[in-house]
């Protein structure tokens, strides 16, 4: 018994481990062929404000680069989200909150806001602002449960596995292509042209997400998907029916809520510095940022 608790504190320590050495990719090319925007494009305010894991400067650094490059303008957060602060910008984004300064602290899955936070972002979104929440696997589902439930977005919390739909030897890297049948048709999916049309994206580790009626599930799971509480967890629950990224409308704004935090950026890892995200080849991962962006801007319309 005491061996078994011992591996499972190893596997835990070895874990946080991976996930601290993740580190922004500094080779990639966040270059856009074709930029939405000039120089004055939509302000975007980009959260720093909640004991982020990803950061501007950090490992989201690619993410606001694709941004910058495709003429958004990103200002970083550093206050708590009110009326005032938001006002002034069309979409906010939210990457991995946490509860705790780290994600091994004690309370790192206890909400990283509070509820005239939740609330002023609610009224923000409501009266024509988009929010892009991002909220990987746990602690991450924990931090974000409480701002999702505003939008009727409920969050496994977990890991969501799917052997069946997802890369060699990795089962909880899911792949979302036509081929599978995993992306929805939706703007995002479509983008302004055909060039702009997304065959193939890949997540790196997340939890599953179950929208309201009249959300879409732009990135589907198979009902042959998982959800565990943990990585070392033997037991899990079905996760058929729900989803890794859903796209709703709410009053005059717009939502996106994704369940995986890597595939939005460009990351390297480990001692072999693996690539996770829009650095990885064979995948539209960036596309899929640049399409999620111009749906939140109103560049893409409903069809």
């Amino acid at each position: 018994m005491k061996h078994a608790v011992t591996t499972c504190v190893l596997l835990a320590v070895l874990s946080l481990t991976a996930v601290a050495q993740q580190q922004a990719d500094p080779e990639f090319n966040a270059s856009v062929a074709n930029p939405a925007y000039n120089k004055n494009g939509p302000r975007i305010l980009f959260d720093e404000a909640h004991h982020n894991f990803h950061t501007t400067e950090g490992r989201y650094k690619p993410f606001v680069d694709v941004l910058l490059n495709d003429g958004y303008r990103v200002v970083r957060n550093r206050e708590p989200f009110t009326k005032a602060s938001l006002n002034s910008f069309k979409v906010l984004v939210i990457a991995n909150a946490l509860g705790a300064e780290e994600v091994d602290d004690t309370g790192a899955d206890g909400s990283a806001f509070t509820e005239e936070e939740c609330a002023a972002v609610q009224e923000w979104v409501k009266s024509g602002g988009s929010l892009l929440l991002i909220a990987d696997h746990a602690p991450f589902g924990g931090a974000a449960a409480a701002l999702g439930n505003r939008f009727g977005v409920d969050m496994s919390k977990g890991f969501t596995y799917d052997p069946e739909n997802s890369a060699e030897k990795s089962p909880s890297h899911l792949i979302f292509s036509r081929d599978n049948k995993l992306l929805t048709t939706h703007p995002i999916t479509e983008g302004r042209d055909p060039n702009e049309r997304l065959n193939r994206v890949q997540s790196f580790t997340g939890q599953s997400l179950k929208g309201p009626e009249d959300s879409i599930a732009v990135l589907k799971l198979a009902d042959s998907a998982k959800d565990k509480a943990n990585r070392e967890a033997e037991a899990s629950v079905s996760a058929a029916g729900r989803a890794q990224a859903v796209a709703l409308k709410y009053g005059k704004g717009r939502v996106v809520i994704q369940g995986e935090a890597a595939m939005l950026s460009a990351q390297i890892a480990g001692v072999n510095k693996g690539q996770m995200g829009m650095n990885v080849p064979g995948n539209d991962n960036k596309q899929y940022v640049l399409n999620v962006m111009h749906w939140l801007s109103g560049l893409l319309k409903e069809k």
